[in-house]
């Protein structure tokens, strides 16, 4: 079942399993407040199970392009298009957001963005590869974020 994401009245619907489920429904709060902002978008999320093609999508992007493979339980996904690009989120149980960016005209801007939120450790998969800048938030405290350049076509 979809779930709107409200930036005003944060809520822990659909992360409520994750050890740092405030802080993760605060960067996911963030993430819609973003989109609302910038492109009139209104960021809707579901569960993982009700969209394995965008898990799919952004796991094989994640293991083709840098041999990645996420431990953690994914919770929700979010996929939309907007000004010219595909967006694909996953939101994981421990508290990790991943985003694709993806330019639909060839040549266009691709990357995977990764979110940590506040309380979380650097995922194992994720520590020995990158170097996460620090971010404030209003509605998710501190987030950890580092992104890669998408190489491939997908």
């Amino acid at each position: 079942m979809p779930y709107t994401v409200d930036f005003q009245n944060v809520s822990t619907v659909g992360v409520e399993s994750s050890p740092v489920a405030e802080p993760l429904a605060g960067l996911r709060a963030n993430e819609a407040r973003y989109y609302k902002n910038k492109y009139d978008h209104v960021f809707t999320v579901r569960p993982a199970s009700e969209a394995p093609e965008t898990l799919d999508w952004v796991s094989r992007i994640l293991s083709n392009e840098r041999n990645i493979v996420i431990s953690s339980r994914p919770l929700e996904v979010a996929s939309f298009e907007v000004d010219g690009f595909r967006m694909a989120y996953v939101f994981y149980e421990s508290g990790l957001s991943i985003n694709v960016m993806y330019g639909i005209e060839a040549g266009a801007k691709r990357a995977v963005g990764f979110k940590l939120s506040q309380g979380m450790e650097v995922p194992e998969e994720l520590a020995s590869s990158f170097k996460f800048a620090r971010q404030k938030s209003k509605l998710a405290g501190e987030i950890r974020g580092s992104y890669f350049v998408i190489k491939g076509e997908y």
